[in-house]
């Protein structure tokens, strides 16, 4: 009995090296990008880690980060997190934006005015320059929104009246 957990003991430290704590492979920058720049490829080096100090929100792709924009000074060599960066701007607060209405069949089109800014794939606020209404959509390019399907419900006590 001695000699089996003399064993299991043994096999157990000969195997904590393949065990051992080599920290994680994150993406950093090689130089200093200042808040608003575009970060490119080039921009960006792999950097490794202690295990000790991960956190969630660490970016350890360069593919999410090429093309992105730096929301904060970017320092040299310092873990990058999701927060620090954001899709480029193209549409900014105040702007006249294109909203695109999308239902089966139907493809509608109205102006109206940004209340937020926002970069592709960002969910911004749209203000119909007639009713005032304020309408969610999504940006999909610079100076045109998508509505959000949840702001195409009509209320069951709006009747429509058509134009023949």
């Amino acid at each position: 009995m001695m000699l089996r957990i003399a064993f299991f003991v043994t096999a157990l430290l000969m195997a904590y090296p393949a065990f051992a704590d080599t920290g994680m492979r994150v993406v950093v920058p090689n130089r200093d990008i200042a808040r608003g720049e575009t970060i490119g490829e080039a921009d960006l080096v792999y950097g490794t880690i202690p295990a000790n100090s991960v956190f969630s929100g660490i970016e350890t792709s360069m593919d999410t980060l090429k093309g992105m924009e730096a929301r904060r000074m970017l320092r040299a060599g310092e873990i990058v997190r999701v927060d620090d960066v954001r899709h480029p701007i193209v549409v900014t607060k105040g702007a006249i934006v294109t909203m695109t209405f999308l239902a089966p069949g139907v493809t509608l089109t109205a102006s109206g005015r940004a209340m937020s800014e926002g970069g592709v794939g960002d969910t911004v606020t749209v203000q119909n320059p007639a009713s005032f209404r304020q309408i969610s959509g999504i940006v999909t390019g610079p100076g045109a929104v998508r509505a959000a399907s949840s702001s195409l419900a009509i209320p069951a006590s709006t009747s429509l009246a058509l134009a023949h």
